[in-house]
């Protein structure tokens, strides 16, 4: 198995694929104990060549490798990116570009909902993936030959899927589809944590702005502390325990050890200090500037069968057009929708306007139909709107 281990060979390889019109890329990472991923092993395929990238080798510089990246003339081919980028843009404070996303391609050409490896693998390079080594940990040394074997299959594979992939872009001419999705990856504020508003990751047991405020100043306190200790969120403080410390606002060093699963410990150190001063900002905000609940209350009157005739009408243009429901339109994109013909979302956009939302839009106000023959859905255009 091809392991690299030296920055000589590393500078070598890079400066091979530099003339590459693509190379596949995998990561290993480790980050149950920590806030950042831990990379422990990078896999990348140039057309003819495979090799896995040690991180952990004494003396490495992956320079080399942040200047592939971030080469313009060669695409970077991943499949389920995010994770993956997020790690790039974090060490080497940029996003790897261009950019193309097997699954976010396969849901484009109709392969269903975030289609995993495994199937696309299986479908367009016949090829069974061996995923036993899965959970391994990669952070381990030395790696085992079964190890390297399982980690490089990830991008050797990854090649027929991605030519098979971008053909039937080509032939479908979805490629400009592909092109829109692709942005957000690309964005660096996707992979950009601001702990003001990490927050709003939080299912929410109360919509009164003053508790939205004091979980607001919580969920920032907990952020800036998980990042500079580089430890997991639940950590420093579980989800639970914000919940209900944002509900009671304890003002004390007493009132903080009464919640569940912190203790006097906790409440007596120097985080104890620092939760209860977030707080005391959250409770002396003034109202004005709490955040307010989101949307503009109670759905319209009958907003819920609305709803469902829209995802029936989603669904059936999906099948139709071979095209995953999921990039087309979110649930929250038909709630929007039911209740807003200008809402601003996605499904109301570029090419999704054109595949679902204006029908959407259409069946709404009674200007179309939804008919059955005999086993399949169809759409009827309707002269007058119903009601009239």
């Amino acid at each position: 198995m091809s392991l690299i281990t030296t920055t000589e060979s590393l500078t070598a390889f890079c400066a091979r694929q530099a003339a590459a019109e693509f190379v596949t890329v995998d990561t290993e990472f480790m980050r149950e104990k920590t806030y950042w991923p831990q990379l422990c092993l990078v896999q990348v395929a140039g057309p003819g060549e495979a090799v896995a990238i040690d991180p952990l080798a004494a003396g490495l510089d992956l320079q080399p490798l942040y200047e592939l990246m971030a080469n313009p003339s060669v695409l970077k081919v991943f499949h389920a990116a995010r994770q993956d980028i997020e790690i790039f843009f974090h060490l080497a404070g940029r996003v790897p570009a261009p950019l193309f996303d097997t699954q976010v391609a396969a849901m484009v050409c109709g392969f269903g909902d975030s289609v995993s490896y495994e199937t696309l693998v299986s479908k367009l390079a016949g090829v069974r993936v061996d995923k036993s080594s899965r959970f391994t940990d990669w952070s381990l040394r030395p790696l085992t030959e079964r190890q390297l074997a399982y980690a490089l299959s990830d991008v050797i594979h990854l090649r027929p899927v991605y030519d098979k992939l971008r053909r039937r872009l080509t032939k479908t001419g979805r490629a400009n589809w592909l092109d829109q999705e692709l942005g957000v990856l690309t964005d660096v504020a996707t992979y950009t944590v601001d702990p003001e508003s990490s927050w709003l990751r939080f299912k929410m047991r109360s919509a009164k702005p003053r508790f939205r405020a004091i979980l607001r100043e919580i969920a920032a306190w907990r952020e800036r502390e998980a990042q500079a200790r580089d430890l997991p969120r639940g950590r420093v403080l579980r989800d639970e325990a914000a919940l209900e410390i944002a509900a009671h606002a304890p003002a004390s060093i007493d009132d903080l050890a009464r919640v569940r699963g912190l203790g006097r410990s906790f409440a007596e150190g120097r985080m104890g200090v620092d939760l209860l001063a977030a707080v005391a900002r959250g409770v002396a905000l003034p109202d004005h500037q709490c955040p307010q609940e989101d949307g503009a209350g109670e759905p319209p009157s009958g907003a819920a069968s609305v709803v469902e005739l829209l995802r029936v009408l989603l669904k059936m243009k999906c099948e139709d057009h071979h095209v995953a429901s999921k990039l087309v339109a979110s649930a929250g994109d038909l709630d929007a929708i039911a209740a807003d013909d200008h809402a601003e979302v996605p499904a109301l956009g570029g090419w999704r306007r054109e595949l679902f939302g204006q029908d959407a839009l259409a069946l709404k106000h009674g200007r179309l139909a939804l008919s059955i023959s005999g086993s399949r859905i169809k759409v009827v255009p309707l002269d007058r709107p119903i009601g009239e």
